[in-house]
């Protein structure tokens, strides 16, 4: 074993950790165990996909005239996403497949979070009773982080591939700092399980600050005072040993329910529509396309696509005359900028959806011959989902083609008001905007000039009216009212003024109009404030827009575990 470099375990195994070159090695443990009859395991193959192919090839040689007792085994991580599988076929329908699959619920996870470690690990420290509690915290907090990506985007903007690695080496640190000091440093191990350990997986700055408010609510001194609840009904154990704490989770652990995540109930039903959606979708999808509908149906494929088209081509206005509009201007305010970007948007928008929706009606006709291209969006028409060239020049959404389309008609009606005259509308539809960003800086910039503040040092201030859109006959002296928010997580009490938890099957409430203005950021007062996400989607992540700051009565930390955010479209 010494002189190939590899792990020699036993005089008839091969234990090879792929990576770092250890592909020859490999190759020569292949060659010494078939001639031997000896086991070979290669381990993370995941990590070396260029070099599949030759295994591949190798395996096959090795197929025929080997020893009897000669076995292979391959381990790899899971694949994060379809294009993510590398294995090559040859070797997966050669091989008898064993898959460990992740547990679900919290019960489960948090058992194999405690399953990483024994009765020796828990008698290991000397402070043995602030070593116990910090662990079986962190077990929990492990859990509640990888189970959380079940709840999608609610649970976390990204899925983040959190293991038990990260959990062992965060309870290693945990050990050696409260061996060097008498005194529990909370906000370094916070710190360090928080922002090195698990947050170095993370990429959104939004997860970050959840995965630092976990850590604040589950590792702080109160913990070894019995007052903290890792959950609603669920204290923090006292000292136990191992058994006690498995046996702990299986008599007190409430059942399982977004509750034990800081999340509402709604985002259990949220999570699971968009999972049955997604299945019809897959199913719908499978449909045969080439055949004709049943007698008294509206006909064929082609007959149902043609239909469609003609409505749309009909609904489709004329574009902007962006000559006219510019000569229209007196003043390019920024208003004024950001109302002319727009209108330019959107006539490339309606330019390809004119353009391509043309030529399929020609190509239907027999007056064209059929591309790859037309054919592709004749089967979006039939499944009413939005084509991919004309997302590249949309904006980012999540409905089907209709809806999608309806809204697009309702954008153009908007910029067609405001580009009469150029005057601000009394309330401005943020959702309608292609680029919500734009109008939000403008309405920054405006300020910054009237009062010759520099814009670098300026923010938002937000106050949520209790009027709706059509309470609004002009705009404000200053900033802007602004209305199509929708709030996911809670609601907003309109009575109160300030975040409320959300009533059951209410998913996204929508919010009154919001009046924006900015303000010096020195003189913006954070207190009693939960800093609340905007995004354009449910899909959260890459569609962030801004932050507003809402007024809250309770800890804005409840609102941050229960992913509250603004959305502009639903």
């Amino acid at each position: 074993g010494k002189k190939l470099g590899y792990t020699f375990n036993h005089r008839n195994l091969h234990n090879i950790s792929l990576g770092q070159g250890q592909e020859v090695v490999a190759e020569q443990a292949l060659d010494l165990a078939a001639k031997e009859g000896h086991w070979v395991i290669l381990q993370n193959i995941h990590l070396v996909a260029k070099w599949l192919s030759c295994l591949e090839k190798k395996l096959e040689q090795l197929s025929e005239g080997s020893h009897r007792d000669f076995r292979v085994f391959i381990s790899a991580e899971p694949a994060p996403c379809p294009e993510s599988h590398v294995i090559p076929q040859g070797i997966l329908e050669n091989a008898l497949k064993v898959t460990s699959e992740a547990p679900t619920g919290m019960h489960a996870n948090l058992h194999k979070a405690l399953d990483n470690f024994s009765q020796d690990t828990l008698e290991m420290c000397s402070q043995e009773k602030e070593f116990r509690s910090i662990l079986f915290a962190l077990c929990y907090f492990h859990a509640v982080v990888a189970e959380r990506r079940k709840f999608g985007p609610q649970g976390w903007n990204r899925p983040y591939p959190f293991s038990s690695g990260d959990l062992t080496i965060s309870v290693s640190v945990l050990h050696n700092y409260l061996q060097a000091s008498s005194k529990v440093p909370y906000e370094d191990l916070r710190y360090l399980v928080g922002e090195i350990m698990y947050g170095g997986h993370i990429t959104d700055d939004w997860d970050r600050r959840l995965c630092r408010t976990y850590l604040e609510e589950f590792i702080k001194p109160e913990m070894l005072e019995g007052e903290l609840c890792l959950a609603p009904g669920f204290p923090l154990p006292g000292n136990m040993d191992y058994n006690g704490y498995h046996q702990y989770i299986d008599d007190a652990l409430p059942p399982e329910s977004p509750h034990l995540y800081g999340l509402h109930p709604n985002a259990e039903i949220g999570f699971l529509t968009q999972r049955s959606e997604r299945l019809l979708r897959t199913v719908l999808e499978l449909q045969p396309r080439a055949s004709s509908t049943g007698q008294g149906a509206l006909g064929t494929r082609e007959e149902m696509v043609q239909a469609l088209l003609e409505e749309m081509l009909e609904k489709l206005t004329d574009e902007f005359n962006m000559a006219e509009l510019v000569a229209k201007v007196e003043e390019r305010t920024p208003y004024a900028v950001v109302a002319l970007q727009e209108c330019e948007r959107m006539n490339a928008l309606t330019a390809e959806l004119r353009r391509s929706l043309t030529e399929l009606e020609l190509g239907l006709k027999g007056e064209l011959a059929m591309t790859s291209d037309m054919e592709t969006l004749q089967n979006s028409l039939f499944l009413d989902t939005v084509p991919e060239s004309w997302l590249k020049r949309s904006y980012p959404s999540t409905a089907s083609l209709g809806s999608w389309f309806a809204d697009l008609l309702a954008r153009i009606s908007e910029l067609e008001a405001w580009t009469r005259d150029f005057s601000l509308p009394p309330t401005l539809w943020l959702g309608g905007f292609f680029n919500p960003q734009s109008i939000l800086t403008a309405v920054m910039q405006t300020a910054a000039r009237k009062n010759k503040w520099p814009l670098d040092t300026m923010t938002l201030h937000c106050d949520v009216t209790k009027k709706s859109r059509e309470d609004f006959a002009s705009a404000p002296r200053e900033g802007a009212y602004v209305h199509g928010l929708f709030m996911e997580g809670a609601r907003w009490d309109v009575q109160a003024g300030s975040i409320a938890d959300a009533r059951l099957q209410e998913l996204t409430p929508a919010m009154p109009v919001v009046f924006i203005k900015a303000v010096p950021g020195d003189k913006q007062d954070t207190r009693a404030l939960y800093p609340c996400p905007l995004y354009k989607t449910r899909q959260r992540g890459p569609t962030y827009v801004w932050t507003l700051n809402l007024k809250t009565k309770e800890s804005p930390s409840k609102w941050v575990l229960a992913g509250v955010a603004l959305l502009l479209q639903i």
